[in-house]
């Protein structure tokens, strides 16, 4: 084997031992790790079974319910809730994705006590009334007698951090569920401490279950829950486990434990919970992963003040589960999931519940990992070995093929509820193909990569990475395109090369081009070509942007604001500062390598491209920077624009509108959009011939920005049509726009004689 080759080998041997580390666990790449939670979440989402599942009900603390009560809900209201589940609307079991840990701060019996004994320690008759309706005022009573000899169970919260404890848990699972000798080795959860329920809630009520999830992955994703935690050596369920159990009519409860035996160094992993003849699929840490059915919504909805007032519909409720909890924003139980960035946590419990029920959790059993490293031997040998002997083309069709079989293989067994690792696989069969394809590049294409970069100095990067895919040919007939093309040119720049030395003009222009070419490729911009001062460039080509439009109008705005940048610098080595004034326009253009056979420049031509010059143009005549055609505010829509006038153009027949943009609407303040408004209105008074009008907001607006060429422009208009009227009706109006477009140099003056024969610009 050559030493070339022998190289090869190495770096494709040292790229599988790294993934094969991984997948043993003896090395954590974070990169697959994400990757494959990417791969997991799209999956759900691509296989999510959607609707409705209305067996379970969420019974939501919404806006509106905290609005009537705030928050926590009085006790006395949330006995009056249960208590119309129950006996109004016949529900079949309860659960609260809550705790009660504290007892009730809205009764006034501590209150009353407290006067009781003091000041009134004395008054029969108020002690009389207190113990009357002592038993009215006991929320935390009133909503434990409420709660008992019914199906409704409690949620608590384990800590993992420290040992507080408070409040009453419910009763643990029983005894016996796993062999001693296993349980300190399996990596169940342990919790320290724990947040209990008032002892008289707890006590009253049929169960409960932990909502807290210790296994939230690492970018804060729920995408397993541990159906089980360890506390104090005894085993406590989940709160979707306690309720799919309790819909089950309590059946009982086994661990499946796969083992080799009990030693120290056997074989010990859980690999299910067995709810008497149903297997619900869970790893080694007992985590199920839940089994979302859709967004958020995949579960009834009924709002807590609702049922308490009686206006839910009883078919909603009759006979189903419910899981009371809040979806307010401010009350912290809002997750992201893999199908939601932020997902009710009570529709998280909703979705295992629902799985457990119908056996539809999926799982990654043991085994799995075996099957990730043979697949990672597999592809490494594979593209490692192969390409050696291979063609350019037979190691893509082999790449190919080892990509389809991973993918069919994964969908498989995604069909029969297992969850089988993908992202490694296939980013090391990327790796390899990248890393065999890039040392053939290298070595057999280097006078070809040589080329590349003398080309790269004179077109833009864009154009170089495609004329490589298409392997360095370009059409030199061109091609028909819908592009947004750019001209700017430096204001008054004859007098300014006139007043500078040939060295120092040279050095101005080098920066200044320089900072607006970058401008424009910040932009995806293409430069077309320098003509001495002015640039002229494009947008869409060679490279299809679908925003081209959007992409040309912000980087007009960033060569703007490059210019205002360069003037404490160039006054600081005595330059002259320079203004710029920009055209934008879009519409279809011809687009291509076009010149001769001893020069080629890869260009635009057409109409539109026209128009873009004469756009460029006309900033000094309306006093603006910028100025853009119809087809770019079309494309533009969220800016603020000032509309300017409509103009007649050489070869074209209709009028054109034409726009100075402002800015994206949420950057121009109230001021300016208030004068663009007013201005606008101006315009139409204008238009129809309501000199008087216009001339009144024009002045109103001239007076507050009083260096604004444009509203000067129209008052000399206006001026001008008062002392020379056009004639009405069509004529009018034709002279009117022809007038208005017209240099006001070139208009007539009292006395003199229509100039025959000349046309607007």
């Amino acid at each position: 084997m050559t030493p070339r080759r022998l190289l090869r080998l190495t770096v494709c041997l040292l790229l599988a031992a790294a993934f094969l580390a991984h997948a043993l666990g003896w090395w954590r790449i974070g990169l697959i790790d994400t990757l494959e939670r990417f791969a997991y979440d799209s999956r759900l989402r691509l296989t999510a079974p959607g609707g409705v599942d209305e067996r379970i009900v969420i019974v939501d603390f919404d806006e509106r319910s905290i609005e009537r009560f705030g928050w926590p809900w009085p006790r006395r209201e949330l006995a009056a809730i249960v208590d119309r589940l129950f006996d109004h609307y016949g529900v079949e079991l309860a659960a609260f994705d809550m705790v009660f840990a504290e007892p009730d701060a809205r009764s006034p019996l501590p209150v009353l006590d407290a006067l009781g004994a003091g000041p009134l320690a004395d008054d029969t008759a108020f002690h009389a009334v207190i113990e009357q309706r002592r038993g009215e005022w006991e929320y935390d009573r009133r909503f434990a007698d409420s709660l008992r000899g019914r199906p409704v169970l409690l949620g608590f919260v384990f800590h993992h951090d420290d040992g507080r404890r408070k409040g009453l848990l419910p009763e643990p699972l029983g005894e016996g569920l796993i062999d001693p000798a296993w349980k300190r080795r399996l990596p169940i959860p342990e919790a320290r401490g724990h947040l209990g329920n008032l002892p008289e809630l707890q006590a009253a009520a049929a169960g409960g279950g932990f909502f807290d999830n210790p296994l939230v992955d690492d970018d804060g994703v729920f995408r397993r829950v541990p159906l089980l935690q360890l506390y104090q050596d005894r085993l406590y369920p989940s709160l979707a486990l306690a309720v799919a159990r309790a819909a089950l009519d309590t059946p009982p409860l086994e661990i499946v434990v796969v083992s080799s035996g009990t030693g120290r160094g056997d074989y010990n992993a859980i690999e299910a919970i067995r709810l008497g003849e149903r297997r619900v699929p869970v790893d080694a840490r007992t985590a199920a992963l839940v089994p979302y059915r859709g967004p958020r919504g995949s579960f009834p909805y009924v709002s807590a003040v609702d049922v308490l007032d009686g206006r839910a519909a009883r078919e909603t409720l009759a006979g189903k589960i419910v899981l009371l909890g809040t979806t307010a924003a401010g009350l912290m139980d809002l997750r992201a999931t893999p199908v939601a960035a932020v997902y009710p946590g009570v529709e998280v419990h909703a979705n295992l519940v629902a799985g457990i029920l119908d056996g539809s959790l999926r799982q990654a059993p043991s085994w799995i990992q075996g099957l990730e490293v043979v697949l990672l031997l597999a592809v490494a040998l594979a593209l490692g070995i192969a390409p050696l002997f291979l063609s350019a083309l037979g190691s893509t069709a082999l790449a190919g093929g080892l990509a389809a079989a991973l993918l069919g293989l994964d969908a498989w067994l995604w069909s029969h509820g297992l969850v089988a690792p993908l992202a490694a696989p296939l980013l090391l069969l990327v790796l390899l193909y990248l890393w065999q394809s890039a040392y053939g590049h290298f070595i057999e294409s280097r006078n070809k990569r040589a080329l590349a970069r003398v080309f790269g100095q004179y077109i833009p990067p864009e154009l170089v990475d495609e004329l490589d895919r298409r392997g360095g040919r370009v059409e030199l007939e061109g091609e028909s395109r819908e592009l947004t093309v750019l001209f700017s040119d430096v204001r008054g720049f004859t007098r300014i090369a006139e007043r500078l030395d040939p060295k120092t003009l040279s050095r101005l222009m080098n920066i200044f081009l320089s900072a607006l070419t970058e401008a424009i490729h910040r932009h995806r911009g293409t430069i077309d070509k320098y003509m001495g001062d002015a640039v002229m460039a494009f947008w869409g080509a060679p490279l299809e942007d679908p925003l081209h439009a959007r992409h040309a109008l912000e980087g007009a705005f960033e060569m703007l604001r490059v210019v205002r940048a360069l003037e404490d610098d160039f006054r600081a080595r005595g330059w002259p500062v320079l203004h710029v004034g920009i055209g934008l326009n879009s519409g279809p253009m011809r687009v291509g390598n076009m010149g001769s056979r001893f020069r080629m420049a890869y260009t635009v031509l057409g109409d539109a491209v026209n128009l873009g010059a004469r756009l460029e143009a006309l900033t000094r005549r309306y006093g603006v920077d910028l100025i853009v055609g119809e087809s770019v505010k079309a494309q533009a829509p969220d800016y603020v624009y000032l509309e300017l006038d409509r103009v007649r153009v050489k070869g074209k027949a209709e009028p054109v509108t034409i726009y100075a943009p402002l800015g994206p609407r949420e950057t121009v303040d109230k001021a300016q959009r208030l004068a663009a408004r007013r201005f606008g209105e101006a315009l139409l008074l204008y238009r129809r011939g309501d000199f008087d009008a216009a001339e009144r907001e024009l002045f109103a607006l001239a007076s507050a920005e009083p260096d604004r060429l444009l509203y000067r422009l129209y008052l000399e208009r206006i001026l001008h049509f008062r002392q020379h009227p056009p004639p009405p009706g069509l004529g009018r109006r034709v002279r009117l726009h022809r007038e208005m477009t017209r240099p006001l140099s070139r208009r007539r003056r009292p006395g003199a004689r229509s100039p025959a024969g000349k046309g607007s610009r």
